[in-house]
C-alpha cells in the first residue's frame, strides 16, 4: 500500500525519523502508537497524553512557531494540517526539513487513513491497525443506533467576534453523524456571524464548543435566556480532535445523540 499525504506525495517508511508535529490531536495519535521517544518537538497545544509530551520541546503555537528551535532540533519529518497549520510557516520549515507529511481529516473515516498513514510512515502498523479496528467498531456501534429527529443546530466556536463552522468541516461531519446539520452561513469554512431573529427561527439550538474559545455554563445559560433556545456546552476535544481521541469522541457523539439537547 501506497503512503500518500493528504497532497499525494508519497512516503516511505522511515523507522529512525525525528518527527516534529504542529498537530496536537495527532501528536497524541503518535503517542499512542508509541513513537513519543521520536518526537523532537512539538506545539504548546499538543497537552495529550500530559505524562509524555512534557518531556518534548515545545517550539512555539500552531500558527507561530520558532524556526531556529526547529532547526536545532533537526527533524526528518514534519507532521502538518491543512486547517490548522499555515502555508508560510510550512514552507519555511520545507528549506530544511525534508518530510512534510500534510492531513486534512474532513470526516470521522478519514481519521483510518491518517492512523495508517502515520502507522506506515513511522513503522507502527501494527499498533495503527489495532486502533483502527477499534475505531471502525466504535463507528459501526454508533451508525447502528436508532438516531432521533434530525435537528439544526449552530456550533459556536467563537464570540466577539461569534464564529461557526460550515458543513465541510470535520465537527459538521462528526455532527451529520447523528443527524444534526448546520446552517450555512458564508462562502467560508469558518464563518463569522451576527445574531438575528431569522437566525435563531432557523435553528433547533446552540452549541458551545469548549475550544478554541473556552465557553463556559455560563455562556450557555446567557445565550439561552438571550435567543430562548436550547444552548449547550460541548467537549470541544470531543468534537473535534480527530486521530487518538476521536475514539472518545465517537462515543461522545452517542451519548450527546441520547441527551439531546
Amino acid at each position: 500500500m501506497k503512503l500518500l499525504d493528504a497532497l499525494g506525495r508519497e512516503f516511505q517508511p522511515a523507522p529512525d525519523a525525528r518527527i516534529l508535529s504542529l498537530v496536537p490531536s495527532l501528536t497524541e495519535l503518535l503517542c499512542d502508537l508509541g513513537l513519543a521517544p521520536q518526537i523532537v518537538g512539538r506545539t504548546g497545544f499538543c497537552i495529550h497524553p500530559a505524562e509524555l509530551v512534557a518531556a518534548i520541546p515545545k517550539v512555539g503555537g500552531t500558527k507561530d512557531v520558532n524556526i531556529g528551535k526547529i532547526r536545532a532540533l533537526a527533524p526528518t519529518h514534519l507532521v502538518v494540517n491543512i486547517d490548522e497549520n499555515e502555508k508560510p510557516t510550512v514552507d519555511a520549515l520545507a528549506e530544511f526539513v525534508l518530510n512534510i507529511v500534510v492531513t486534512h481529516p474532513v470526516a470521522p473515516d478519514d481519521n483510518l487513513g491518517v492512523a495508517r498513514l502515520m502507522g506506515g510512515i513511522f513503522c507502527a502498523g501494527a499498533k495503527a491497525d489495532a486502533w483502527c479496528a477499534a475505531f471502525a467498531a466504535e463507528l459501526a456501534q454508533l451508525r447502528a443506533a436508532p438516531q432521533g429527529r434530525p435537528m439544526s443546530v449552530l456550533y459556536c466556536i467563537w464570540q466577539d467576534p461569534w464564529m461557526t463552522i460550515s458543513a465541510d468541516t470535520y465537527i459538521a461531519r462528526m455532527l451529520a453523524e447523528i443527524g444534526w446539520s448546520v446552517p450555512q452561513l458564508g462562502q467560508e469554512r469558518y464563518p463569522r456571524f451576527e445574531w438575528s431573529d431569522a437566525l435563531v427561527a432557523g435553528i433547533d439550538g446552540v452549541l458551545l464548543s469548549t475550544e478554541p474559545y473556552r465557553f463556559t455554563e455560563a455562556h450557555a445559560e446567557a445565550l439561552e435566556k438571550q435567543i430562548g433556545k436550547p444552548v449547550r456546552l460541548v467537549d470541544g476535544e470531543m468534537m473535534s480532535w480527530y486521530g487518538s481521541r476521536a475514539l472518545a469522541g465517537v462515543r461522545y457523539l452517542r451519548q450527546l445523540a441520547q441527551e439531546g439537547l
